[in-house]
Order: structure tokens, then C-alpha cells, then sequence
């Protein structure tokens, strides 16, 4: 990991967590040509604890960024083991954000902008992306947000 990074990273009092590993039938990540694909994050923190529960009953937005910046975290966590080094990524490309929202719930932007802001804190330009933020009814073990990524890959 370059120094820069993990000085930001730093700056901000965080460390990468552990690459968590697929849970079911699928890959973590997936490298094709220049393009890394990362397989949606659910928003578990670096001690393993996972955030829960539904924006609009359970949750407020400020804890949905919280759970967002975390799936964030684990997206540099497996782009870290596919690359074995965050200074090669070139670019995010893009990011979809799922919200485990009640129907009425209205701020899925606000929520995913915990990720967003926490790609261009740590990578700073290529950390920019474009990206979707979705309501869900429900997300995989009441995981409060979910997040996959496509990375370019500087050659």
C-alpha cells in the first residue's frame, strides 16, 4: 500500500480490515483486462461487528454513512488483496450503494455519500466514481448497507 494512502488513512484513524472472505458460492473480487470487480460489501466493521437494521426506522442518516463508509473500507480491503497494493488503483469507476430502507425512507444519496466521501478522502481524484444508490426491503443479515464496486487498474 502506498505511503500516501495509508497516511490518509491514518489522518483519519482508520486501517484497512482483513479481506472478508465470500460467504457462498461466489469470488470476492474478479480481475478482468484493466478492470477489478468487487463483489457487494455489507456493511461490517473492522472488529467484525456488523451494522444493522433499516434506515427510516431503526437507523438515522448519520449511522447509514457510518455503515457506508465501513463497506467502503472493505472494498479497499479487497482491492488491497486483488492488487496487493491500493497505489494501483487508477480509478474508481463506479459504485452501487444499497439502503435497507422502510418505503418511506428518501436519503439513500445521503447515505452512500458515507462511502463516496471516504473514496475521495483516501484516494483523493481517483477516488471519484459514478454510481447508483438504491432502497432495498431488506439486505443480507439486516446489514444496514451493502456496496459493489469496478475499479480501473493502473497498469
Amino acid at each position: 500500500m502506498s505511503d500516501t494512502i495509508q497516511a490518509r488513512l491514518a489522518a483519519k484513524g482508520l486501517s484497512l480490515p482483513s479481506a472478508p472472505a465470500a460467504v457462498a458460492n461466489y469470488v470476492p473480487y474478479h480481475i478482468i483486462g484493466e478492470l477489478l470487480f468487487i463483489s457487494g460489501q455489507i456493511s461490517r466493521t473492522a472488529d467484525g461487528t456488523l451494522i444493522t437494521g433499516r434506515l427510516g426506522a431503526d437507523l438515522t442518516v448519520d449511522q447509514g454513512r457510518e455503515a457506508a463508509a465501513a463497506c467502503a473500507l472493505n472494498i479497499l480491503a479487497q482491492a488491497n488483496a486483488a492488487l496487493g497494493d491500493l497505489n494501483r488503483i487508477a480509478q474508481l469507476v463506479r459504485i452501487t450503494g444499497f439502503v435497507n430502507a422502510t418505503p418511506d425512507f428518501a436519503d439513500h444519496p445521503l447515505v452512500i455519500n458515507g462511502a463516496s466521501d471516504l473514496f475521495v478522502d483516501i484516494l483523493g481524484d481517483a477516488g471519484r466514481h459514478t454510481r447508483a444508490a438504491v432502497g432495498a426491503g431488506s439486505l443480507p443479515a439486516n446489514c444496514a448497507v451493502e456496496i459493489d464496486a469496478i475499479i480501473r487498474i493502473r497498469s
